[in-house]
């Protein structure tokens, strides 16, 4: 491991200023900012937790405004990077209303399901799965008009917070694309860069199902949903007398496409998507000597942590791939302050650089994260393998549709127990969300 590519670790109280120090040249912005709504680590993600109640979530998980009134749960930064995990989350709401509770787990499978997706087709999640994207015949310069009140608290939400609940994120998307022509994926890397929660499979999945790539049916935002779920909103727009979205979008779903990666209908390895079941060791028979962490999975409950209390934690921040993506400083904010808090409870190590480069020779663990890029970059490492906490683990079967891959799954049904959480240190969890957001 190169002495030159190691940062000093982060301290509480200090991680935008080290944000702005360190990695200020791969960020969107030239000022570093923290998220006013959130903060990072193992800490916070168990204080909002403790706050969190399913009562109600079922009949107020859209609302937008007022703000009181909103009943998501908040917890899709810390689920997104596995401070809180899905079969936790699962039993947190064992004991919840039924309707809410079912709603909830509804929810987490659609997460479990954008994981699965994601897991097993990779890259070809930036191509439609099963249907050309609507087109109209003129494009505008952008496809956010912020003198729109709606779109206007919408987008400040997301580029202020970074954080957005899934009625307006929907809203954003069929504005983007639907309403405006633009490309999606512009759209989603745009959330991309801004989202806390912002993962490849959930974001991407959502954008597909709000745009119709997805499903055929594209989502129709219109002044409806704003009078319905943000009552009093359009009264305060200037633009309330000529609304330009004040009836539904002239749109349809795209002809069908075919299967970009040949692998919706089934999958040939189901093993190499779902990664290990089962610990695998060093191929050289010794014991690692720090324990690799990724975005996926910065918790104290991480498998691999969890089996090496006493070895150092080690994060490589991906110079090349932080170049190419710039994401906002609130984002690698919140990593800072995750690797803070938990640099309060053991040695932290933290590198930047190409982490083949910086790991290679290192025998470490780490946990099999549940996205492509983990399996080819330990491909050339030696790496003893800890299993995911899936949910459910993934199968051959189709993962076309949510439908289809929730009868071929064996994923539970809502409303059946699924036992305890798995342990990690007495924690349970929160919401994912159906892109990953509530």
């Amino acid at each position: 491991m190169s002495d030159q590519s190691r940062l000093p670790t982060p301290t509480e109280g200090d991680e935008v200023a080290w944000v702005q120090r360190h990695l200020g040249h791969l960020t969107l912005e030239d000022a570093v900012a923290a998220s006013p709504a959130f903060r990072g680590g193992q800490g916070a993600a168990d204080v909002a937790l403790a706050t969190f109640d399913v009562t109600g979530y079922a009949r107020r998980r859209s609302e937008v405004l007022p703000e009181r009134s909103r009943g998501a749960s908040r917890l899709s930064p810390y689920v997104r990077h596995g401070l809180i995990d899905l079969p936790t989350l699962w039993a947190h709401v064992a004991d919840g209303p039924p309707r809410d509770r079912d709603k909830y787990r509804d929810e987490l499978l659609w997460q479990e399901y954008a994981r699965h997706l994601h897991s097993r087709v990779g890259e070809g999640m930036r191509r439609p799965l099963r249907h050309e994207p609507p087109r109209r015949d003129q494009v505008g310069e952008w496809g956010w008009d912020r003198s729109m009140a709606c779109v206007d608290l919408t987008v400040g939400e997301l580029e202020t917070d970074g954080w957005l609940v899934n009625q307006t994120r929907m809203w954003l998307a069929s504005q983007w694309t639907v309403r405006a022509g633009h490309d999606w994926r512009d759209g989603a890397k745009h959330f991309e860069r801004h989202l806390l929660d912002g993962s490849a499979a959930a974001n991407l999945l959502g954008w597909q199902w709000t745009v119709g790539t997805g499903t055929g049916k594209p989502y129709g935002f219109s002044q409806w949903q704003v009078r319905k779920r943000a009552p009093g909103l359009c009264e305060r727009c200037p633009l309330v007398d000529a609304c330009p979205i004040s009836g539904w979008p002239d749109s349809s779903g795209g002809p069908s496409v075919p299967d970009p990666t040949g692998l919706l209908r089934s999958d040939p390895d189901p093993g190499v998507t779902a990664g290990p079941a089962e610990v695998e060791p060093l191929t050289t028979g010794t014991r690692p000597d720090a324990v690799w962490l990724t975005w996926e999975s910065l918790g104290d409950g991480d498998p691999a942590l969890e089996a090496h209390p006493d070895l150092p934690a080690v994060l490589v921040f991906d110079e090349r791939l932080l170049a190419r993506r710039r994401l906002s400083g609130k984002r690698l904010v919140f990593v800072a302050e995750t690797l803070a808090d938990l640099a309060t409870r053991r040695d932290v190590e933290v590198h930047l650089g190409r982490p083949a480069e910086v790991l290679r020779d290192r025998p470490v663990a780490s946990t099999a994260a549940p996205v492509p890029g983990w399996r080819r970059l330990t491909a050339g490492l030696d790496v003893e393998r800890h299993p995911w906490p899936w949910l459910v683990r993934p199968r051959s079967g189709p993962v076309s549709s949510f439908t289809a891959w929730r009868r071929s799954s064996g994923a539970p049904a809502t409303g059946a127990a699924r036992g305890g959480p798995r342990r990690s240190g007495g924690r349970s969890g929160g919401a994912g969300g159906r892109a990953g957001r509530r």
